[in-house]
């Protein structure tokens, strides 16, 4: 069965109604027959029929044991750092999300959690920290913002010699490019707010275990924090899920041939984008990401500048400046002034992240009118700079 069909059909008729959509079951508690006898639901936070619907079309995309929908991705990426205590450590990528770094590092270190960020785009650097306090490796492949490609497998079978869990936030390759457990993940991160629900309409976040153990262990963390996803955004990723394959294979197609433009400029100093054969890991990124490579790059512009990255990113006209990736419009954002503005300046540019890298989140527009639209922001810079030249 082709991952289309697979994911239309995992969608279930709702057995009361015959409905063909998954209802909305927008209640906060449901009726006992007596104390402790039910239909499976007593509380909507512990859990609900929508939210389980979802739950379950997860699972069966990333091929998991279970999974569990939260408020947000950082809600999410939060209850798996709960299984930690005082004294573990995390091995995490360098280039990692500025969200997760600012909880990683403001919030969990204060209680004794150790963390060190990692270059993981070579497996055997993992080797320089781990030791029998390691708990978790923390892998995004590929990164946000500088698409780096960490190799899962190898990196799964070092981790586990250590005893160590592996992590992979998986939002930017989507089930319909990568599945982490084939790999060795124990746990798969989404932000589903990006290309799992990929209509820029809803903050969400899923965390899908591989064993019975993991998932007890986050569904009473999810039971007992309460940071659950509601019914209605249960309902629409649902719906954005069932068009996750078209747009992402498009979203993909799009970013590639962008890419390409983008590689051809003179103002760009460096293309950051896995499906490029000149990326570092483009090898493992063709067979791990099935050579799908997703809707995102990066590039910096020559010269390092950050008032040519906001020229460019104030110059565009389909191109949305706004935080976020992963929906049908595309969108465009100043790393270090917006996701990763939380992260230490010498910090950012030690893991790539330039002051002129600027983002790109391909929407399922016309390619030409995209290339033309970055093609007028590159004009502005140029304009911009011979003005100042005078």
């Amino acid at each position: 069965m082709s991952s289309a069909t697979e994911i239309i059909h995992s969608v279930p008729v709702d057995k009361l109604t015959g409905s063909i959509s998954v209802p909305v079951y927008q209640t906060s508690t449901f009726v006992q027959e007596a104390p402790g006898v039910n239909k499976g639901y007593d509380y909507a936070r512990s859990n609900n029929p929508t939210r389980k619907a979802l739950e379950t079309m997860v699972t069966k995309l990333e091929n998991g044991h279970d999974a569990f929908a939260f408020a947000t991705g950082l809600a999410a990426i939060d209850s798996v750092l709960k299984l930690l205590s005082t004294g573990d450590e995390i091995i995490a990528v360098d280039d990692i999300y500025g969200g997760a770094y600012r909880l990683f590092t403001h919030v969990y270190e204060k209680f004794g959690i150790k963390i060190h960020y990692v270059d993981t785009t070579e497996a055997e650097n993992i080797l320089n920290h781990i030791n029998d306090k390691t708990k978790l490796i923390w892998l995004e492949s590929p990164t946000n913002p500088t698409l780096k490609i960490s190799d899962i497998q190898r990196i799964s079978e070092i981790a586990h010699s250590f005893n160590s869990l592996v992590v992979v936030d998986n939002t930017f390759a989507s089930p319909i490019a990568q599945r982490p457990f084939e790999y060795g993940a124990d746990i798969v991160i989404h932000s589903g707010t990006k290309y799992l629900a990929g209509h820029s309409d809803l903050v969400a976040g899923l965390v899908v275990t591989s064993t019975q153990e993991l998932s007890e262990k986050i569904k009473f963390i999810q039971n007992a924090s309460g940071g659950i996803l509601g019914p209605w955004d249960c309902f629409l990723t649902i719906r954005g899920i069932e068009t996750l394959p078209l747009r992402f294979k498009q979203q993909s197609a799009t970013a590639l041939l962008i890419a390409q433009f983008l590689e051809s400029r003179d103002e760009v100093d460096h293309v950051y984008y896995p499906g490029l054969s000149r990326h570092k890991n483009h090898e493992i990124a063709k067979a791990q990401q099935n050579g799908i490579y997703g809707g995102v790059i990066s590039f910096s512009l020559k010269g390092d500048t950050q008032d040519a990255a906001n020229t460019f990113v104030t110059s565009t006209q389909y191109f949305k400046l706004a935080e976020s990736l992963g929906g049908v419009k595309s969108l465009l954002c100043h790393p270090s002034q917006m996701t990763h503005a939380s992260i230490p300046r010498e910090k950012r540019i030690e893991s790539g992240i330039q002051d002129s890298l600027i983002r790109l989140s391909c929407g399922i527009e016309e390619v030409e009118d995209l290339i033309s639209d970055l093609e007028f922001a590159f004009s502005k810079i140029y304009q911009t700079q011979k003005v100042l030249a005078k």
